[in-house]
This record gives structure tokens, sequence and C-alpha cells, in this order.
């Protein structure tokens, strides 16, 4: 009977059979809930997770002897894993501004946190002062000029959606259809994603499959960012893990860790269940590093606003079922591969003067010689130019060879250094003396990249 209902019986021409099966095919398809389950048919969706505060070796599919991540680690081994990957700034806010820019933080301008406080605004007084209000205005003003993820995605009639942290003003500064945030700094509405609900992702892609249209979700909770202060029944799992020593500071911090494992499972369980897992795309990467200081909540000197790996590395996945091939690779890349990367899979015409490279693109990743980055102070001191706050310069080469350059002016008392990050990952040995003629070849494909100077 199924046959000859959805086939045709013998007799019928092949043209005939055909037109049956891709009717079938259609009735299948809305059956199964339209416009996110037909993978290879229209524009992939993008679900973009930034975590917050989390040491690149803070994961059991890193070889963490105490961290547990079943869900990243699941997702690790569904994804091209990039294990070194760099996010060009240690500090959240202009991290955050050139994963959605795909630029450097001296190119878009956002390069800290808050703005310059004047001199005559105590330190308690400045986040309630007009001063601190006009530049943050000022801040939100750069990220509304700039081309962006959800801007560029929107021409090809992508819905976008803003969870989590967020800076610059209100989520419509980077261009989203809608968002949770409302302006506060750090994300206010925003930071409620992770941490107490993820219905709101939810509620935004059934929007956009009843719209038919693709969707760019920016997950970016704030986990594990301190407060450390995981659910009981979270803390207590976490616990059986802890050293000796680790109730103080570092316990409550993997704890966290496991909060945020634990939500990332719910949310990609709820792909599957939306029926989208199959067409969307899957980035995961941090915002920056965290090395879990003497006590709670607080964090090691060579770990966030600092330009050691602790601060900047951070691994990279990329899910996309039956279009990119699971695996493990250390190649160090960006974090500013990400824009073009999403571009590319949407079919979206790159900006020429995006300086990632796309992830998917093996050959390119393997001939680049090198990643950058830069380091400014958590408070702005000029927002009109770039280099003001400028601490640290620097790159990684070859995958082995990373150079830090600071700033005289503002960091009088660093000395330039460089270290064999195969040889030693820690960054312990300064080999800047022993290696003249490398630093010099380095410090010179330094300042070819960016000078330092607005």
């Amino acid at each position: 009977m199924t046959n000859k209902v959805f086939f045709g019986t013998s007799g019928r021409s092949s043209i005939q059979v055909l037109r049956r099966l891709g009717y079938f095919l259609l009735v299948v398809f809305w059956l199964l809930g339209g416009a996110c389950s037909l993978s290879g048919q229209e524009a992939p969706n993008v679900l973009l997770i930034i975590a917050d505060d989390q040491g690149w070796g803070d994961y059991g599919f890193m070889g963490h002897p105490q961290v547990k991540t079943p869900n990243l680690d699941r997702l690790a081994a569904e994804s091209l894993t990039f294990r070194r990957a760099y996010v060009p700034s240690s500090l959240c806010s202009p991290s955050l501004a050139s994963l959605i820019t795909g630029r450097y933080p001296h190119e878009h301008g956002i390069t800290c946190n808050d703005p310059p406080r004047p001199d005559n605004v105590k330190p308690a007084d400045f986040q309630s002062s007009a001063a601190y209000q006009s530049g943050r205005q000022k801040m939100a003003e750069l990220m509304n000029q700039q081309g962006t993820l959800p801007r560029w995605l929107s021409t090809a009639g992508y819905r976008s959606f803003q969870t989590g942290k967020w800076w610059p003003k209100d989520f419509r500064t980077g261009g989203f259809d809608a968002g949770m945030t409302q302006g506060g700094r750090h994300g206010d509405e925003g930071l409620e994603i992770g941490r107490k609900t993820l219905q709101p992702i939810f509620d935004f892609i059934q929007v956009a499959q009843e719209k038919k249209q693709p969707f760019f979700v920016w997950y970016a909770p704030m986990l594990p960012h301190s407060p450390h202060n995981a659910p009981a029944e979270l803390l207590e799992e976490s616990r059986k893990t802890w050293r000796p020593g680790d109730e103080e500071a570092i316990g409550p911090y993997f704890a966290n860790i496991l909060w945020h494992d634990r939500a990332i499972g719910e949310l990609l369980e709820g792909l599957k269940r939306l029926r989208c897992d199959e067409n969307t795309i899957v980035i995961y990467v941090t915002d920056n590093g965290w090395i879990p200081g003497a006590k709670k909540n607080s964090y090691g000197p060579k770990s966030k606003q600092s330009p050691y790996d602790g601060g900047l590395r951070t691994p990279l996945m990329v899910r996309w079922p039956g279009k990119v091939t699971p695996r493990m690779d250390d190649t160090p890349v960006s974090s500013l591969d990400i824009a073009p990367t999403i571009l590319a899979a949407a079919k979206v015409p790159l900006p020429a003067d995006l300086p990632g490279l796309n992830l998917l693109d093996s050959q390119a990743v393997a001939k680049r010689p090198a990643v950058f980055g830069e380091c400014h102070t958590h408070d702005g001191i000029d927002l009109n130019h770039p280099a003001s706050g400028l601490r640290w310069r620097w790159s990684v080469t070859g995958g082995r060879w990373k150079l830090i350059v600071p700033n005289p002016k503002l960091q009088p008392n660093s000395k330039l250094e460089l270290y064999d990050l195969l040889d030693d990952p820690e960054e312990t040995r300064n080999l800047a003396q022993q290696q003249a003629d490398r630093v010099a070849e380095l410090t010179q494909q330094l300042d070819a990249w960016w000078s330092g100077k607005d």
C-alpha cells in the first residue's frame, strides 16, 4: 500500500517516481518541524558559546585531573577542536568586541572594560558619575559604527539574538534583532542566561523557525566567572574531586565549571528537541583565561589581564554535523577566525580587510606564520586613541615562540620576554637574552602587524 501511495506503480516513468518522492520528502520535512530540520538545503544556524573566565586547561578533554566537563568533552569529540586558540586580549570587553567584529581591539577601538576616570572623580563614585555614563555611551557608539556578525548575517536573512555578557550598552549596538541586555554594565538581565534560565534562547529559536529564518545566537553566560556560587547540588558533586586545600578558592571555581558544563548540555539537548542540531554550527571559545588565586573569586597574576597563555589561550571548537570532520588540532589559531568562519559557512561575502581566517580552510590555517594580540588597561585612558592604554603586544610564531613586548610608557619595569611554549608551556624561562637574533626577527614581525601607535 505504501509503495502505491508514495512511489507510484509499475509502468510509471522515473520522472513521476522522483516527483512523488520529492512530495514525500516535503511532507516529512513539514511534519518534523520546518525550517531547522532539513540539513543541506538552507543556510546553517549558528550558536556561538562564549565561556567567561575559564583556564585553557580546565576541561576534561584537555587532560585536567580534577575538572569534570562531560558535555564539553562530548562537544569536543564531535568538533574540529583547536586546543591552542588565542583571544587577542585577556580582558573581557575588548575580547568580546573582537569576537563580534572580527577585528583587533586597536581596530575597533574598544580596548578597555570601563571608560577613563577623570582625576576629580573618586574611584568609589565613578560608576555612578556622569563621566562614566558619557564614557560608556562613547564606547557604545564605537560598537554601533562597526560591521558585526549580526549585521553581516542579516544580509542573508538571519535573525540574531544576544544573551549573557555584553558591554556596549544594549543589544542593539551590536546589530542584534533581539536580546536580553538593556544597557547595564556587564550585561544586566542578560546575565540570567545559563545561571537561571535558557528559555529565552529556546523561545527565540522557535520564533525563527516560525518565520523560516536561519538564526544566530550569542550565548555568553557569566560562567564560570565569579561569583563562584554554584548550586549546592553541583558544589557537592564537584567536591568529590577536590584535594585538601581546594575549599577556599579552587574548589568553588571547579564547581562553577561544572555548572557551566551542565547548562551547555541542556542547551545542546534543546537544539535536538527543536530539531535544529543537525543544521546548526556550534562554536565554542572563552573570552579570556583564569587561574584561581589564593582566595575565593580571585585570580592569579599570569591569567586575565596578563599577556601570558593563562589569560589568552583557549580551546576553540567548531561542530557542524556532516560538514566538519571531528578531530583535534594543535595549530595555533585566533578567536578572530570565528567571524570569517561563520560568514563563509553562511555564504555571506567577507569584508576584505578582516584579519582572521576561515577555520575550515585547513591549508590557510596551516600556512599562517603567527597569531597576534594586545593587552590594554582595564580602564581606558583616551577613547579616541586606542594605543593610549596599551600595556603589551604579543605574538605566537610557528606554534612555538611567544614574544611579549611591553609598552615602556605604561610598563616601565617590564622586560621584553621570549618563551618556548613547546618546552615551557607555563612561561617560566625568559629566553630573550639568550636568543637576541630571534627576538629581533620576531619584533620586526610584530611591528609589521601593528607598531603599537595610533
